[in-house]
């Protein structure tokens, strides 16, 4: 897969694709359709499929701190149009130029100066430009006008409903993490490098592995029963709270894990975090032994979410579906005993 940033770094031997254009946010499977149909068409065309990305979003340029969140950054978002098929992503940045296009001005120059496409597979409701002229009608006039092939995207529904990036947004906030991976295809999760921070989970017995997260809205916020992958396959159940910190405060949102049964460094290792439940919102508390209390009955609960499920984590192509909750699980009693009490993947007892 290759990875182009702005029309200035095309090249002569870019010219001529099978295309398409829009956010892909998550790449879920109504973008892995989309992909399936471009990759029909390219090894019909004998072409690379090419995928046309904004950096920012245009609602995030738009919007700010108002879009909605992103449920992957563009080096995940690549690496997942890499794995369904996409041979070249073309990375526009979103500014002042690129917004002021007519929608006529945005075909010339993107799609027939820039790219050369010989088809493009576009949603029917795709508008752009400036004006907001340029629809599915106007692709399909030049296209006739320049020689090139449009069709529009085919609706992808799971259960009778439309699979969307907003709503798996909703899923996901809603804490139906088995709904939202049916819809991505696999589990919702967070990748990233382990960085040295205040260590202040060691001074009250729980150390844990942050991973810095990007500003701006967030999918999740709160506290979560999670299982965590390390580089080499290995699997740990736990629980991470994602957000700002609210009793220690952090310059940026953080994802701030701590694995069970688990000892060692993992300080500069990438790993990978797919939340399984959602236990509570972020709470800002009087001091670290309040803190401390909490995060024990937090442990507590997540270990009673995962010891429901009777199967040992074991590599990383395992089938993580029956650990993934369709709500957020009930509190559980100060008095009860982890190890008996269990509840369904709803999070009903």
């Amino acid at each position: 897969m290759e990875l182009i940033r702005g029309l200035h770094n095309l090249r002569e031997h870019h010219r001529g694709s099978v295309a398409t254009i829009g956010n892909f946010d998550g790449v879920h499977l109504g973008h892995q359709a989309i992909l399936d149909q471009l990759r029909d068409r390219a090894a019909d065309l004998e072409l690379p499929v090419t995928v046309v990305v904004f950096e920012p979003q245009p609602r995030e340029f738009f919007a700010g701190d108002q879009a909605p969140p992103r449920l992957t950054r563009l080096r995940d978002k690549a690496q997942l149009l890499a794995a369904h098929g996409a041979e070249r992503i073309v990375c526009l940045p979103f500014n002042d130029a690129l917004r002021s296009l007519t929608g006529r001005q945005f075909i010339d120059r993107i799609l027939i100066d820039g790219l050369d496409v010989r088809h493009l597979v576009v949603g029917d409701d795709f508008r752009f430009g400036c004006d907001r002229s340029g629809d599915f009608a106007l692709l399909t006039q030049v296209g006739k006008e320049c020689g090139f092939g449009i069709e529009h995207t085919r609706t992808f529904a799971l259960d009778g409903e439309r699979v969307s990036s907003s709503r798996i947004r909703t899923l996901l906030a809603s804490g139906n993490f088995l709904q939202a991976a049916r819809m991505l295809g696999r589990p919702y999760s967070y990748t990233g490098r382990v960085v040295a921070d205040q260590k202040l989970g060691r001074t009250i017995g729980v150390p844990t592995a942050n991973v810095p997260l990007l500003s701006g809205p967030m999918a999740l916020r709160g506290v979560y029963a999670v299982v965590t992958r390390l580089s080499g396959g290995r699997e740990f159940a736990g629980v991470a709270n994602i957000g700002w910190r609210p009793t220690v405060g952090t310059p940026r949102p953080v994802l701030e894990v701590n694995l069970f049964d688990f000892s060692g460094d993992l300080y500069g290792q990438i790993i990978k975090v797919l939340p399984c439940a959602r236990l509570r919102g972020e709470q800002r508390f009087d001091g670290l032994d309040e803190l401390k209390h909490q995060i024990q009955a937090d442990q507590a609960q997540a270990k009673e979410f995962f010891h429901a499920w009777p199967r040992q984590m074991h590599n990383h192509d395992s089938d993580l579906t029956p650990y993934l909750a369709s709500a957020p699980l009930a509190s559980i009693p100060e008095h009860a005993d982890p190890g008996v009490t269990r509840r369904d993947n709803d999070g009903t007892p």
